[in-house]
C-alpha cells in the first residue's frame, strides 16, 4: 500500500514519512546548529522538564525576542509565569463548555458544506477546513462576523511566509523572511490591540472580556498578553485544526478499506482522528532553548542550545508503537504527541478533536464518495516544521 507521503512526496527529508527510522533519537545538526530529538521517550523526557528545555527560545534568534509578539503567548512563557496564565484562560476550554459550541459548529459545518452541496469538485481546504477553526475561534473572541474573512487572510500570509525560513539561512537571510512574515502579523496584532481597547471600554461576558478583566497576582494582564493569547488561539487553532481536517480526508483517500469502514460505523470518528494526528502530525515540530548542560540519550548538550523535538518522529517511534508505519484508526492505546505534552499540551485539544469529528461526520453524510484529483494533486503547507495539506481538491465522483 502506498503512504499518502510516498504518493504526494511529502517532505522528502521527513524519513519518518517514509518508515525509516532515526540513526540515534538524539543527534546534532551541524547546518541549523541545532538538537533534533526523534525518540518518543526522549521527547516525553524534554517536554517534562521545562525548567532545561524553556520555551522562551525567540532570544537564540536572530531576530531576538520582541515582546509585543511573545508577551502572553503560552507556547512561549515559562513557569511560573505559564502556570498562572494557563489557569486563568483555561476555563474557556472545559468540557462543558466545549460540548456548548457543539450546536454552533455543526450549524456552521453545514453552512460551509451547502455552499459546495451540488459541485462536482471542490477544494476541502478552502471550503471547509480553513474557515471552520478560524470563524470559531473569532466568535469566541466577539470578533464581528464582517472581519473574520481577514483573519484568514492574515494568517495564510504569515504560515507561507515563515514557511519559507530555514534554520540552515545565514542569518541576515532568516530575519529578511522572518520580518516579511512579521508583516501581516502586525496588522493582525494591531486589530487585537484595538479590539482588546474596545472590550476595555465596553465589558463584556465573552472569552476577551474575562481576559480584559482577569487579574493574575493581583495585576491586570497587560494589553501584550491579552493580544498575544487571542493570537495564540487564532494561529494554533487554524494550524491545527486545518490541517487535521485535511490529512484525515487525505488518509481516507489513502486507505479506502478505512474510509468504507468508517462511512459505515461513525463511532470510529474519534480513534481515526487520534490516528491520523499520529500518522501526520500537523505540527511536526516544537522548539526549546536549553538552560544549562544536560544529557539526553546519551548526548551531552550545552546550555544555550536550541532543541528540535520533533513530534512527527516520536509518533513514529517503534519502541512506543506497533507497526508504526501501518495507519490503524482501531490503533489502541494512541498516546501520540500531535497535540504535545506536558504543561504546554494543547489548551484547545478537545476543541479541535470536536471540531475534526464533528467536520467529518457531515463530510461523510453530505458526499457519498469523496477522491482526490488527479488532475489537481494536493499542495502541503511549505514549512519545515509542519506536515499538512495546503490546498485539496476533491472530487465527488469517479465519473
Amino acid at each position: 500500500m502506498t503512504t499518502p507521503a510516498e504518493r504526494w512526496g511529502i517532505h522528502p527529508e521527513h524519513f519518518w514519512l517514509y518508515g525509516r527510522r532515526p540513526r540515534q533519537m538524539v543527534e546534532f545538526d551541524e547546518k541549523m546548529n541545532a538538537w533534533n530529538v526523534y525518540g518518543y521517550a526522549e521527547a516525553i523526557e524534554v517536554l517534562g522538564d521545562p525548567g532545561t528545555f524553556s520555551s522562551h527560545m525567540s532570544r537564540l534568534l536572530p531576530m531576538g525576542a520582541d515582546e509585543a509578539f511573545t508577551e502572553g503567548d503560552l507556547l512561549q512563557t515559562d513557569p511560573p509565569d505559564h502556570r498562572e496564565l494557563r489557569k486563568l484562560v483555561s476555563h474557556a476550554f472545559t468540557p462543558k463548555v466545549v460540548a456548548e459550541l457543539e450546536p454552533r459548529i455543526t450549524a456552521l459545518t453545514q453552512e460551509l458544506l451547502d455552499a459546495v452541496a451540488d459541485r462536482d469538485t471542490f477544494d476541502l481546504m478552502t471550503a471547509l477546513a480553513y474557515p471552520l477553526p478560524v470563524t470559531v475561534v473569532a466568535e469566541l473572541l466577539s470578533i464581528p462576523s464582517a472581519d473574520r474573512h481577514l483573519f484568514e487572510g492574515w494568517m495564510t500570509e504569515i504560515v507561507h511566509s515563515l514557511g519559507d525560513v530555514s534554520m540552515e539561512d545565514a542569518p541576515e537571510d532568516q530575519e529578511r523572511i522572518f520580518e516579511a512574515g512579521m508583516a501581516p502579523m502586525r496588522k493582525m496584532l494591531e486589530y487585537l490591540r484595538e479590539h482588546a481597547a474596545e472590550c476595555r471600554r465596553r465589558p463584556r461576558g465573552d472569552l476577551m472580556g474575562k481576559l480584559v478583566e482577569a487579574e493574575v497576582d493581583g495585576r491586570r494582564l497587560t494589553d501584550n498578553h491579552i493580544v498575544n493569547f487571542a493570537k495564540m488561539l487564532l494561529i494554533a487553532g487554524y494550524l491545527t485544526t486545518t490541517m487535521l481536517i485535511g490529512n484525515t480526508v487525505l488518509c481516507l483517500d489513502s486507505y479506502p478499506d478505512q474510509a468504507a469502514r468508517v462511512r459505515a460505523d461513525r463511532s470510529l470518528i474519534p480513534g481515526l482522528l487520534e490516528e491520523s494526528m499520529r500518522f501526520l502530525s500537523p505540527v511536526a515540530a516544537t522548539y526549546r532553548a536549553t538552560t544549562r548542560d544536560v544529557e539526553v540519550a546519551g548526548q551531552r548538550l550545552s546550555a544555550d542550545q536550541m532543541v528540535m523535538v520533533w513530534f512527527g518522529a516520536a509518533n513514529r517511534d517503534a519502541r512506543q508503537f506497533a507497526e508504526p508505519e501501518l495507519f490503524d484508526m482501531t490503533r489502541g492505546p494512541n498516546p501520540h504527541l500531535g497535540f504535545g505534552r506536558g504543561i504546554h499540551f494543547c489548551l484547545g485539544g478537545p476543541l479541535a478533536r470536536m471540531e475534526g469529528r464533528v467536520a467529518l461526520d457531515h463530510l461523510l453524510d453530505r458526499f457519498p464518495e469523496l477522491y482526490t484529483d488527479p488532475e489537481r494533486p494536493p499542495t502541503f503547507m511549505p514549512g519545515f516544521d509542519t506536515t499538512g495539506v495546503s490546498s485539496l481538491p476533491l472530487r465527488t465522483s469517479l465519473g
